[in-house]
């Protein structure tokens, strides 16, 4: 007889937070998932229908709660197979109980992290596109990153590649015709042109997503806005005023930033990070040096660079170059100057602001400037790709593309021809998950949490 292999354990976690809560929401999904519904809760309810359930445990009959419980025979499941659901009140105590009943059934253990959605992909419930996407969505902090993430969720990317794979294997299975059965009347011998036809065509699509994948990317990680300037301008008291609370130590005595301080805000919708770096000026003190050096790298690394400057002293010339990013000038202090001209100079690319950092006033223009600037910087529609693991294999797919073309304009290349539209195919079936996936797995799943 041949060997069967040994079925899956089943596994069991919270997928609700971290108690104490109002509802803790226990996920059990295995083969045994159903003896454990019952063995916990007496019966199996009617599937995908919420029933009323006094929770016991099968080995003492010591009653645990009065919970919601669910069934979901396979294969409609969120995993794909028998999987089980109880609602309990979300106190330490109850919680721990439910975890020390199932614990005593055979065949049944914890989750580890990510487990419920790698099973989910392994049973063809997800592809690793929407697993990205999910993942994208439970750390989604702006509207924005979740609108993205909701989109690859629902296979934004997965279902395009999935069409791209398709048309290539229909290529591809055009090209192999020709070599297979070159000596057969009834085989056209003119098939390699629309096959490098199909190809074309799906090059100058894929071609066209990766132009706008550094955005979907971006999006991921946010803008990031770095204030900068001499010491003692207020880069801090800026920053606190703008994050809309002491994040940063704020002192007269100059030097007092020694390291990069970031803050995370939700500005319109976007992700954005501000950094506030230490004074940039000649010091001889060491400490003071390293902070001034990386005060300039994360400077020179920004989307926009915000320089300070304290209105009563004139004007400062930034120190250092940046690569790309525009230069702000913000001249601060104004609450402490008699100055008249407080109006901001427009223009996303060189412009001035007038400000009291102390105050607020004049901040809503800088932050106005800023979210247009966050829009123009992301663009108006989710991008198809929003990780670099997604635009390497795009990529990789339009080289394949780009020789099996060039190839295919000279007599007697078929089986390059071929070989070239099976490794394009083959890119886009790493991208979905559909082959050849084992070495990136683990890192994938390794940052959910456990119960999702």
């Amino acid at each position: 007889m041949p060997h069967m292999p040994p079925a899956p354990a089943t596994i069991y976690a919270l997928s609700s937070g971290r108690p104490p809560a109002a509802i803790g929401v226990i996920r059990i999904s295995g083969p045994r998932a159903g003896d454990a519904l019952q063995a916990v809760a007496g019966r199996l309810p009617e599937p995908r229908k919420a029933a009323l359930a006094r929770l016991r445990d099968p080995s003492s009959g010591e009653p645990i709660d009065e919970a919601l419980a669910l069934w979901f025979p396979a294969p409609r499941s969120e995993t794909g197979e028998d999987m089980a659901e109880l609602q309990v009140h979300g106190g330490r105590a109850v919680i721990a109980a439910v975890f020390a009943a199932l614990s005593h059934i055979d065949g049944l253990r914890p989750a580890e992290a990510g487990e419920f959605t790698r099973r989910a992909f392994e049973n063809g419930r997800l592809d690793l596109t929407a697993v990205e996407g999910l993942a994208d969505l439970i750390g989604a902090d702006t509207e924005a990153q979740r609108r993205q993430a909701l989109r690859q969720m629902k296979g934004l990317l997965g279902n395009r590649a999935e069409t791209w794979r398709v048309r290539l294997i229909e290529a591809l299975a055009l090209v192999e015709a020709r070599i297979d059965f070159s000596d057969e009347a009834d085989v056209p011998e003119e098939l390699v042109a629309p096959a490098l036809e199909i190809a074309r065509g799906l090059r100058a699509e894929i071609a066209d997503v990766l132009a706008g994948a550094s955005r979907g990317e971006r999006l991921r990680d946010g803008l990031v806005v770095a204030i900068a300037g001499p010491p003692n301008v207020g880069k801090s008291t800026l920053l606190n005023r703008i994050a809309g609370r002491e994040a940063a130590i704020v002192s007269p005595v100059p030097g007092t930033t020694r390291d990069v301080i970031e803050v995370h805000l939700d500005l319109g919708g976007y992700p954005v990070t501000l950094l506030d770096t230490a004074g940039i000026r000649e010091s001889e003190d060491p400490i003071e040096q390293e902070g001034i050096r990386r005060a300039r790298h994360r400077a020179t690394g920004a989307d926009v660079i915000l320089w300070l400057e304290d209105v009563t002293l004139g004007r400062e010339e930034p120190l250092f170059q940046a690569a790309d990013a525009p230069i702000w000038r913000v001249r601060n202090k104004i609450d402490l100057a008699n100055f008249d001209n407080k109006r901001n100079e427009s223009g996303l690319s060189s412009i001035v602001f007038y400000v009291s950092a102390r105050t607020g006033e004049g901040l809503d223009g800088l932050l106005a400037h800023l979210e247009a600037f966050a829009q123009h910087y992301f663009g108006g529609e989710s991008a198809l790709v929003s990780r670099a693991r997604q635009r390497k294999l795009l990529q990789l797919t339009l080289e394949s593309l780009d020789r099996a073309v060039a190839e295919g304009a000279a007599a007697g290349r078929e089986d390059i021809v071929a070989e070239e539209l099976r490794l394009a195919a083959r890119s886009l079936g790493r991208l979905t998950g559909r082959v050849d996936v084992e070495d990136i797995l683990d890192s994938i799943f390794r940052d959910f949490c456990i119960g999702k």
